[in-house]
């Protein structure tokens, strides 16, 4: 088993309201995947990845709080607690432009738009943004160049 030799940004944890509801969207919705799913007596969680992201590992944490628990972080029982938004958000590159407005089409059938499909400056590439279930926002973009610019700078 490989062992973490300097600091890594690893993971964005998010509260949720109904894991599973928020496995589903994220799943179905994104490209990350299950990884693993946590139970402890704080409540439950579940971490997501791309598939097979083993270089770079990094996780999306979604905790499901008992109550009791969530109140210790300002979350009351029953209610959303949107932490990215409105600005604020997860950013995903995609590889095509087509795969946005596939997104935002899913996205908008839904109600879940946030964001339409729309060009930015070239530092930002094709973009829209989707509420996840708690009201999050996850942007998806296509050309920003985040993967190609680390690439260059590191690859």
């Amino acid at each position: 088993m490989a062992e973490l030799t300097e600091p890594r940004w690893t993971h964005v944890a998010l509260p949720v309201t109904d894991l599973e509801r928020s496995i589903e969207f994220y799943t179905t919705v994104t490209p990350l995947v299950l990884v693993t799913r946590n139970v402890d007596d704080n409540g439950q969680g579940a971490w997501l990845s791309n598939k097979n992201q083993v270089d770079s590992p990094f996780v999306l944490v979604l905790a499901e709080f008992k109550p009791e628990i969530g109140k210790n972080f300002g979350i009351e029982p029953g209610q959303k607690a949107t932490t990215l938004a409105p600005f604020a958000h997860i950013g995903i590159e995609m590889p095509n432009r087509e795969d946005i407005d596939r997104i935002a089409d899913k996205a908008r059938e839904a109600g879940a738009l946030r964001w339409e499909p729309r060009d930015m400056a070239a530092h930002i590439g094709y973009i829209c943004a989707v509420n996840d279930p708690d009201g999050n926002t996850i942007e998806f973009s296509h050309n920003q160049k985040v993967f190609s610019t680390i690439q260059e700078l590191w690859g």
